[in-house]
Formats: structure tokens, C-alpha cells, sequence
């Protein structure tokens, strides 16, 4: 009888508290609070442990590895990074600048173009060239140059400003939207807002010399060696 009673008694206590808790703070919280509490009384310690380990950071790990994977993300941020000492004897190491331009309004289709022509150029050259293209995408490009340009000298500590190459220039899509245009007679169209990225990455030194493109003579040569080097695979 006791026993029973001390039952009753701790039950009375136990809804008295749920009951003020829930004024307190809500329905939903102590609910979860009290189907916590039962999930602990019924698994192992370690059992319960791993799994509030786990809980809500599956997707944050998914979208971290998909932003390193491609590395696109955190073009700006590459400039943290600190090379280690390098030896007396050893070549020194070229400063490296990453800047880029998001969502910008031009079409990517179009900015790849003149990304791809200014690759491989000396600065003083790719402005040279975008000055004598009268297009929306040259003067973007030729503004990130220029900011790239003014970044290399005040920040990374580079005595020329000439002295720099486009190591790599991307052209990239960005965020596209789209709208309804109304007709007449209760007809419409779709209208495409296209945005783009505009990646770079200045090196320090000269440019590299330019490959010569192979003709059709070295086209054939490189053929028919392919077709030398055949070979039966476990033959004699």
C-alpha cells in the first residue's frame, strides 16, 4: 500500500510539474522534452549519444564538400591562404590574386567569349584589348582587371603592377529568374533574366609562351604512332 501510494504520489508531482512547464513554455516543448527523456531511459548511453551526434548535420556536410569539390564558391577566400617557408636555395614562389564579380546582369554564353580571349594575357595587354571591344562584358571585365590589379599591389605586396598575367579567367552561370509577359487576347510569354559570375586569377611574373596550335600534318603524325603503339593485350 505504500508503495503503491509513494507511485501515486510521484505521478501527482509529475503531472503538477508538466502542467506548469507547459504554461511556461508551451505545449510543444515539453512534449519533445518528455520524448527525449523516454528515448534516454529506453537505448544504451552510447547508443543515445551517436545519435544526437548526428542529428542535423548531414545536409550543412553535404553543401561544405559540394562548395570544396568545385572550388567556385570560395574564389575570394583563396587569398587567406599562407604558403609555408620556403628554402634559401629555392625559387620564390609567385603571388597569386582571386577576384571575382556574382551576379552581374549579361549572359554567360556571351562573357565566355572575352574570358576566353583575355586567358594567358599580360594585364597590360588584356586591357588593351578590352578597351577596343565596345561591349557590356568588356567593361565588367576590364573593372574586375582593374580591381584585381589595385588588390595585388595595396594587399599581396606586388612591386608591379604591370608585372601580371590571367592565369585563369572564367565565365560562369549565376542566378536566372524568369516573368511573365501578358499578351493580348489572354495570351503570354516567358521572359529569361540571365545573370553570370566573372572569375579570374592574376599570377605574378610574365606570361608563359604560347603554344603553337598543331597543323594537320601533326594531327596525322600523332595518328598514326597511336596506331604503332598497338599492342594485343596477354598476346605472345
Amino acid at each position: 500500500m505504500a508503495a503503491s501510494l509513494s507511485k501515486g504520489l510521484q505521478r501527482l508531482v509529475l503531472s503538477q510539474n508538466i502542467v506548469s512547464a507547459t504554461r511556461l513554455q508551451g505545449t510543444a516543448a515539453v512534449t519533445n522534452r518528455i520524448a527525449a527523456a523516454q528515448l534516454s531511459a529506453r537505448c544504451s548511453p552510447a547508443v543515445h549519444q551517436s545519435l544526437a551526434r548526428c542529428l542535423h548535420t548531414t545536409t550543412v556536410a553535404r553543401a561544405r564538400d559540394q562548395e570544396d569539390r568545385d572550388g567556385k564558391r570560395r574564389w575570394d577566400t583563396k587569398n587567406r591562404k599562407v604558403l609555408p617557408p620556403q628554402a634559401p636555395g629555392e625559387p620564390r614562389n609567385p603571388a597569386s590574386i582571386w577576384v571575382s564579380r556574382r551576379n552581374f546582369k549579361y549572359s554567360h554564353h556571351k562573357l565566355w567569349y572575352l574570358a576566353t580571349m583575355v586567358r594567358g594575357m599580360s594585364i597590360d595587354e588584356a586591357l588593351v584589348q578590352l578597351q577596343a571591344i565596345s561591349k557590356k562584358g568588356a567593361r565588367l571585365i576590364e573593372e574586375v582587371l582593374l580591381e584585381a590589379q589595385e588588390k595585388a599591389v595595396k594587399e599581396c605586396n606586388v612591386e608591379y603592377k604591370s608585372n601580371l598575367w590571367i592565369a585563369e579567367s572564367l565565365a560562369l552561370k549565376g542566378r536566372h529568374t524568369q516573368a511573365i509577359r501578358y499578351h493580348g487576347r489572354g495570351y503570354f510569354g516567358i521572359m529569361h533574366c540571365g545573370y553570370c559570375h566573372y572569375l579570374v586569377r592574376l599570377e605574378e611574373g610574365p606570361p608563359p609562351p604560347k603554344k603553337r596550335d598543331p597543323t594537320g600534318y601533326d594531327k596525322a603524325s600523332d595518328y598514326m604512332a597511336s596506331l604503332r603503339k598497338r599492342t594485343i593485350q596477354m598476346g605472345l
